[in-house]
């Protein structure tokens, strides 16, 4: 078989696995528009490859106000590759403890927030300590892992939890061991990881759930959307709109930092 059909073949296994989640998916849908529809916020977090989730859940097209991204350059600054600001620093850093403590200090975070840590293996410990926090200051946690990956993995917490231990709901990307999804002949190991479709799969499927909810409650979100669907005026003003709600209700996260 073709390298490329395979990968499409094994992609086609995480989209079922995601189906078969669909009760999990309106579960965290249902926990993600209250605290939207309470005037709070879902705080999203991921470290190394897993940034991509964060992105894709807020700002992009199709996309709403409501989502906290909380992306750490040092952890997620991989175009230079090696030298300063390299891979080896940012994957030395996602296991230090007491990182993830640093950065909710950043925030003053509430009873009926709600969080979504994404972590393909669910052991490394910045990520695992960042659901821990969480869950200490009363905020419920939706995480997504790899499943089976995060199982054959060793985590690196002081305790040896991992993600799925700090959360109060679980989904999973589908991606096998190792994430990586075609075997090649004559090639040792395997290429091409599918963490990102399945990851991708569920956050925007989550999304869509959230929206009807926001909408079926008589506050429909304000949705980034081009305009080549609704023109450029309405795409301008759904921006502006969008942008702003984002900093109201990120303001109030700020306002008694520290009292």
């Amino acid at each position: 078989m073709s390298p490329a059909l395979h990968y499409l073949d094994a992609s086609q296994n995480l989209l079922q696995r995601v189906r078969e989640q669909l009760p999990l998916i309106q579960q965290s849908a249902a926990l993600c528009a209250k605290t939207i529809l309470d005037g709070q916020m879902v705080h999203v977090f991921g470290s190394g490859h897993s940034r991509i989730l964060v992105e894709e859940m807020w700002p992009r097209y199709g996309s709403f106000p409501g989502f906290n991204p909380i992306v750490e350059l040092s952890l997620t600054f991989h175009n230079l590759v090696v030298g300063a600001n390299g891979q080896r620093q940012a994957m030395f850093l996602e296991n230090v403890s007491g990182l993830a403590a640093r950065i909710l200090r950043n925030f003053d975070l509430q009873l009926g927030d709600s969080a979504l840590v994404i972590s393909s293996s669910g052991c490394n410990v910045v990520p695992v300590e960042m659901a821990e926090e969480f869950q200490k200051r009363g905020v419920k946690v939706i995480a997504i892992i790899s499943a089976m990956h995060s199982h054959a993995c060793n985590s690196r917490h002081r305790d040896g939890k991992k993600l799925q231990d700090f959360a109060d709901i679980v989904l999973d990307t589908g991606a096998p061991v190792g994430d990586a999804m075609v075997q090649i002949d004559g090639l040792e190991t395997p290429v091409a990881p599918g963490s990102t479709i399945g990851g991708c799969l569920l956050v925007n499927a989550l999304k869509a759930e959230v929206a009807q909810l926001l909408t079926l409650a008589g506050q429909p979100p304000k949705v980034l959307t081009a305009g080549a669907v609704v023109g450029q005026d309405k795409a301008t003003q759904l921006f502006e709109a969008a942008y702003d709600e984002h900093a109201r209700r990120l303001a109030r996260y700020y306002a008694s930092l520290g009292a």
